[in-house]
């Protein structure tokens, strides 16, 4: 339907240290998810702070890292859990999509982790994936369990600054990453076992009406898993197995292609702090960390708005 778009290349920004990765280790979720390949570190979750540090989730290890702007690794959190996602308050704390938990809370500063969304109407969550604040502190988040092709029945929730837990959609096959548009009137949600893009409007009473197939893609070995928007609302989404990242404009066109470096299995992205001007993309495969120069900076995120 369309010419293939430009190509921008990736470089290598950081990489897990070999004094942080678990060789040998045997993890419940690498047995199920990975299918018992050996996996000395997966992560997912990339999100700033203010200060410019990026902090990812360590899957399979239920570890927390924060990387300085020079590519230093630490380890912030390390607990008994599954974090996929992670994004960040305005009052410094940080909000974690667990697949195991729910949603936990991260202090960066002392490395504690508690309990902060662990059920709805009483029942366990089925394997929370990602989040995403709305300009407005409304949190959307997405529960994406077993779900695929076979069984839809994943799920979009939304919780309210006061707290209201509403569940917005629950026929999905394998609901994953989760954006918002500048205008605040659309979500874009990635539904991996489907490989596509779903566009979910959302109305002036918090519900949603029409959702429908923003961006189908086709091949790779997942489908899409992360997304970020950026100032002039382009989409960019990371479609794990395939070795790309796409940029699409917001009429669902594709702009660029950006190239993996190393490695097929591209998952989440986040747009630089302060500098929004460059996309940071997590190769969970290969424990690096890609970043890319795009024309359009990123948007500014809840947490660093003023």
């Amino acid at each position: 339907m369309f010419a293939a778009p430009p190509v921008i290349e990736t470089e290598v920004f950081a990489t897990v240290p070999a004094a942080l990765r678990r060789r040998g280790f045997r993890s419940e979720w690498t047995e199920v998810m990975r299918h018992g390949a050996p996996t000395d570190c997966f992560i997912e979750g990339p999100s700033f702070d203010l200060a410019g540090n990026l902090f990812v989730c360590d899957i399979p290890f239920g570890r927390i890292f924060r990387i300085t702007p020079d590519g230093n690794f630490s380890v912030v959190a390390e607990y008994e859990g599954e974090p996929c996602g992670l994004k960040f308050r305005k009052d410094g704390r940080a909000l974690i999509t667990d697949f195991m938990h729910g949603v936990m809370e991260l202090d960066p500063e002392t490395g504690t982790v508690r309990h902060y969304i662990d059920r709805y109407l009483l029942q366990r969550f089925c394997g929370i994936n990602d989040l995403v604040f709305a300009d407005n502190g409304d949190l959307y988040f997405t529960d994406q369990g077993q779900s695929g092709m076979h069984d839809p029945t994943g799920r979009l929730f939304r919780q309210r600054p006061n707290g209201q837990l509403d569940l917005i959609l629950d026929n999905v096959p394998s609901p994953n990453g989760v954006v918002l548009n500048p205008e605040q009137n659309t979500l874009y949600l990635a539904v991996t076992r489907g490989n596509c893009v779903w566009r979910v409007p959302l109305v002036k009473d918090g519900q949603v009406a029409k959702v429908g197939i923003f961006i189908q893609l086709s091949g790779s070995l997942a489908g899409p898993d992360g997304l970020a928007v950026d100032e002039e609302g382009n989409l960019a989404v990371a479609q794990a197995g395939s070795g790309a990242v796409w940029l699409f404009s917001r009429l669902g066109e594709p702009l660029f292609r950006i190239q993996s470096r190393t490695g097929l299995v591209q998952t989440n992205l986040a747009y630089g702090w302060p500098d929004r001007q460059y996309l940071y993309i997590t190769e969970s495969d290969t424990g690096h960390i890609l970043r890319a120069r795009l024309p359009v900076p990123g948007r500014t995120m809840f947490s660093h708005q003023p």
